[in-house]
């Protein structure tokens, strides 16, 4: 049911955002810094404006050159998983692959969950890579219009690891306070980062993975943030069906959901497997994503889930717990799925499939 730490696979960052909010800008200040100059950029934008240095092609092939800072760089024109599959060998000299990392910028209107999946499923990305964290910068001035209008931008801010808030300069206080209240409901644990005229160490968006490149021990508590969702559960059952009966249904940002869901008994292994499965069959592409730590009943080690949607990556057994706290702890960010329905189900097969399970055995 799970492998050991992938520290092997190379890790990728997703850079997401929505039109005009100040990804070019920001990669144009990232690629020049030392910790980007083992990086492959792939850009995966039509009709923006380029990197710096970037070779304009009107070709169907893939574009690639070597960055003046030492990084490569590649604009595709084609599939995704084709091109991170061709760049493992291409850029590779005396058996030596040439890039550390991977950075895909993507589509201003991109839904990320695409994306992720081919990470997390296609056979020849899934054994060679695996995601670091998605990264999305988030245009202050327009934010609050673009979240209400826009479901890309939703899931893209919902779906975050780190947030980036561009073009702070451009509004008021009380502007910049609504928007970030707003930030605590669609996504409260994701790092956020004010940008000034996209200029960021690159060290703050990278390494955002539960395993980092240098191999340390995974920081567990800095990858679940679950204490960034006590405000969250602050809010009674009734108050969140009370919100959602009454928002408005064009307002894309009021259908997120995000939460932390904490079971104090060791969970069965086969309760936990009946239970995700069914939930994610019912209502899978709502569940944005998911990432917990498990105590599974009969075993000494924790278990590591991360989804997104109804795909799940291999469970991860990591070597110990990180603290005295033995609790399962699940974190979930939802589109139209109130953590009333993920709590009853999960009580309604933690109640009756032992039972069941006794029986047949």
């Amino acid at each position: 049911m799970s492998r050991s730490a992938p520290r092997e696979l190379i890790p990728v960052t997703l850079l997401t955002g929505f039109l005009g909010s100040g990804k070019t800008t920001l990669l144009n200040h990232l690629v020049r810094q030392p910790e980007m100059a083992d990086a492959m950029v792939i850009i995966n934008e039509f009709g923006e404006t380029p990197l710096d240095h970037m070779l304009v092609a009107h070709s169907t092939e893939n574009v690639v050159m070597e960055m003046s800072s030492g990084c490569l760089c590649c604009t595709i024109r084609g599939d995704l998983a084709t091109t991170l599959d061709d760049i493992a060998w291409r850029f590779s000299r005396n058996g030596l692959r040439q890039f550390r990392r991977v950075i895909i910028e993507t589509t201003g209107l991109a839904d990320p969950a695409p994306i992720l999946h081919t990470l997390m499923t296609h056979p020849r990305v899934a054994n060679r890579y695996r995601l670091d964290g998605v990264v999305a910068t988030l245009d202050l001035a327009a934010g609050a219009h673009t979240l209400m209008h826009h479901v890309e931008a939703v899931k893209q801010v919902a779906m975050a690891d780190c947030l980036l808030l561009t073009k702070a300069d451009l509004v008021t206080d009380e502007q910049r306070t609504a928007l970030k209240q707003k930030l605590d409901s669609i996504n409260p644990a994701a790092q956020r980062w004010d940008i000034h005229h996209g200029e960021l160490a690159a060290s703050n968006v990278l390494d955002l993975g539960l395993f980092s490149t240098t191999g340390k021990a995974p920081d567990v508590a800095r990858w679940l943030k679950e204490e960034a969702y006590a405000s969250q559960a602050s809010h009674s059952h009734h108050d969140h069906d009370h919100d959602h009966d009454h928002s408005d249904v064009n307002r894309h940002d009021d259908h997120i959901r995000a939460f932390c869901f904490v079971v104090d008994d060791p969970i069965p292994e086969g309760v936990l497997e009946d239970w995700l499965e069914v939930l994610m069959s019912f209502v899978g592409s709502n569940i944005l994503r998911v990432k917990g730590i498990l105590n599974i009943a009969g075993r000494e080690q924790p278990l590591v889930v991360h989804g997104v949607q109804h795909i799940f990556y291999p469970p991860v057994t990591l070597p110990r717990w990180p603290d005295e706290d033995r609790r399962s702890r699940l974190v979930f960010i939802t589109q139209d799925v109130d953590r009333k329905l993920i709590e009853d189900t999960f009580h309604a097969f933690h109640h009756v499939l032992p039972q069941v399970h006794k029986l047949e055995t």
